[in-house]
């Protein structure tokens, strides 16, 4: 049996590309993952069919990377793969596993594959730190503009039920509870006045 192993790291990417590759590569059954995971130990569906594999079946994916997350677990996947008889075949990256230099081969393989990885990992942090430089905001846009958070504070001061302001501003109670008068939001602890 010739097995197709397609994984992204989260719901909302597309399986489509690698399964169709999976499909002309001739895979009688494609198992899809939907998951993000360091080691196999998180991707549930790939060690089912690590424990399916029999003597003579074929392993296939698009590339290493989407087999193993680093050298180690490249090597690990390989000798089980090959302890059951099986081969592992990478469309991307040429690959005979049943050849002495397999191991070597995956080995380098994975380890370009972490180098990329932290490589864009430190991108992507470099970004977002010259961008918030440039005063861009990450996370969700706030659900009060900063001239509605100043009214919700006038009606708060003026004694206005919580839940009646939630309403009028079509939000939560908690979002108007979190709206702090000025002097409390530049105090971390408001201390009232001192009488003699």
């Amino acid at each position: 049996m010739i097995y197709g192993y397609a994984r992204v790291s989260t719901k909302k990417q597309d399986l489509a590309y690698q399964l169709e590759r999976l499909r002309k590569a001739g895979c009688d059954r494609i198992i899809e993952e939907k998951k993000s995971a360091k080691d196999t130990q998180g991707r549930p569906e790939f060690l089912r069919l690590l424990a399916a594999l029999e003597p003579g079946d074929t392993l296939v994916a698009t590339v290493s990377d989407r087999v193993a997350r680093d050298p180690l677990d490249m090597l690990l996947i390989l000798r089980e793969v090959k302890t059951v008889g099986a081969k592992l075949r990478l469309l991307d990256e040429p690959l005979d596993s049943e050849s002495g230099i397999a191991d070597l081969t995956l080995y380098m393989y994975g380890w370009a594959g972490q180098q990329y990885r932290l490589r864009l990992l430190e991108n992507t942090a470099n970004g977002r730190e010259i961008a918030k430089a440039k005063g861009v905001r990450f996370g969700r846009k706030p659900k009060l503009t900063a001239n509605q958070r100043e009214d919700v504070r006038g009606r708060r001061l003026a004694g206005e039920p919580i839940k009646e302001i939630a309403e009028a501003f079509g939000v939560s109670e908690s979002t108007i509870s979190r709206v702090k008068n000025k002097e409390s939001a530049t105090m971390a602890y408001p201390v009232a006045p001192v009488r003699f």
